[in-house]
């Protein structure tokens, strides 16, 4: 059922009070947009100035530029479950036209669990998602409810990559007769592109683009069109990852974190043949939710990583080029789980903590 009802908070075009945070930048106003969320994952803009936000339980929420929020119909059903349930939302670069909405779930398939995507076209009032199509279904599920990745980016080429956690399931992020632990890429219509770098390879699964991932639960294109991710350690070794076609990224032979047991993880922290992040944390953060800037608001943040910590309540800024970092908090930084730029060179986050949506603005 859709309804509509005034925003909970102050509506988001009009003005909120702000409160403050300081950066390399100068001092920054964080301002709430919206609340009332439960268990917010993922926030996008549209084009027209709503904007929407999925929340894990299964519920995709329209804000619009008047002040009310919808409730969207003809969402898919979820497996909200330990991790699972609605993720992520991709918004194409031809919405305007297309009207065309990009969900990640975790979908049931017999009595194992799945990351899926889908896509279904925005009404004109926002109020319904039509023609609901699932176009991707990880081939095979694990019977745990962990480790879904699930982030989706629309590539310069207008493909689509796709993160999926190795399920909890270590050893199988080094098969590629599995999507688990990997980055797939597809066409808009669910095909395999045929230039993917497994194509033809006996056994291998023709969406695999990349591999040997542990949980990523961000991805951004940096300015030049290049993918990367963030993906969760286990104690300590979350990193960010420069993403290659074909190439493999170590879990769980390679890592910079340990076992929650302490033990060591695999053979060290290096192998030939694996790749290296281009940055590690330990102790771990808890990485989710990743954007490169586009410099509209900051200039000097042109090209940098912003990645949201659901452990240690920031937001990390990392340096585009030496990847130094600078950690934004506020009293509103509580669990971030997603973190977007708006069309305006606003950033966006979500706050699980507080069920919220806030923007960042120079102050």
């Amino acid at each position: 059922m859709t309804t509509t009802k005034s925003l909970l908070a102050t509506a988001f075009m009009l003005a909120s009070p702000a409160t403050a945070m300081t950066s390399s930048a100068g001092d920054i106003a964080v301002r709430l947009i919206a609340d009332g969320f439960d268990e917010p994952w993922a926030v996008e803009p549209l084009p027209d100035g709503g904007i929407l936000v999925s929340e894990r339980g299964g519920t995709l929420t329209h804000l619009r530029p008047d002040g009310t929020r919808t409730t969207v119909s003809g969402v898919p059903e979820v497996e909200d479950r330990g991790q699972g349930g609605l993720l992520d939302i991709m918004i194409p670069r031809d919405f305007e036209t297309s009207r065309e909405v990009y969900l990640s779930y975790a979908n049931r398939k017999d009595d194992s669990y799945g990351t899926a995507l889908g896509r279904g076209k925005l009404t004109t009032e926002g109020s319904e998602l039509t023609g609901f199509k699932r176009i991707f279904q990880q081939a095979r599920g694990s019977d745990n409810a962990k480790h879904f990745g699930s982030r989706i980016v629309e590539a310069r080429d207008g493909t689509i990559f796709l993160t999926i956690g190795e399920r909890g399931e270590r050893d199988t992020a080094q098969d590629l007769q599995n999507h688990n632990g990997t980055v797939v890429r597809l066409r808009r219509s669910g095909v395999v592109p045929p230039d993917n770098p497994f194509i033809g390879m006996p056994g291998a699964e023709p969406e695999i683009f990349s591999y040997g991932h542990r949980n990523p639960q961000g991805a951004a294109l940096d300015l030049n069109g290049n993918l990367f991710v963030v993906e969760h350690g286990a104690q300590g070794g979350d990193e960010v990852n420069a993403v290659v076609a074909g190439a493999n990224y170590g879990w769980p032979v390679i890592s910079y974190g340990r076992h929650y047991s302490g033990f060591k993880i695999g053979e060290g922290t290096a192998k030939e043949g694996m790749e290296q992040p281009v940055h590690y944390w330990d102790p771990s953060i808890a990485p989710s939710g990743m954007m490169i800037y586009s410099g509209k608001l900051w200039p000097e943040w042109a090209g940098d990583i912003f990645v949201g910590s659901l452990k240690s309540d920031f937001l990390s800024r990392l340096d585009g080029e030496t990847f130094a970092e600078e950690r934004l908090q506020s009293d509103e930084t509580g669990r971030v789980r997603d973190v977007v730029e708006a069309p305006n060179g606003e950033i966006w986050f979500l706050s699980v903590y507080d069920g919220a949506l806030y923007a960042l603005t120079p102050r």
